[in-house]
């Protein structure tokens, strides 16, 4: 498991890379979709700890399109449409909430540590 989770994540990167590179290749669509799947979807599966694998997966997965329309959708109404902008914009939003998850872990124990 370790190591499909670390060729998601080299695929994810890779993908996010070429992208951001405006590298001419034939994997930039297939890894680029990968990665705006992937990032929001880890970050919101992190987040629905206490769901059953299969419900934490749909869940996930829905938010992670959900995440990217509503990202797309938002660079539309201001008119300030870029695959860059799209793809900095995903990365912001599933490292914040990655980062929220991590916070709240570590506050519970320590209050589970204190009492």
């Amino acid at each position: 498991m370790p190591l499909l989770a670390g060729a998601a994540t080299a695929i994810g990167g890779v993908g996010a890379v070429l992208a951001l590179a405006d590298v001419d290749s034939p994997l930039r669509g297939p890894f680029t979709l990968f990665f705006l799947l992937a990032a929001p979807s880890v970050a919101i599966g992190a987040a629905l700890r206490g769901l059953e694998p299969f419900g934490r997966v749909l869940v996930a997965v829905a938010g992670a399109v959900a995440v990217d329309m509503l990202v797309a959708q938002g660079m539309l109404a201001v008119h300030r449409w870029s695959v860059h902008g799209g793809i900095a914009a995903v990365t912001a939003i599933s490292s914040l909430v990655l980062l929220l998850v991590l916070v709240r872990r570590l506050r519970g124990r320590t209050a589970r540590r204190r009492a």
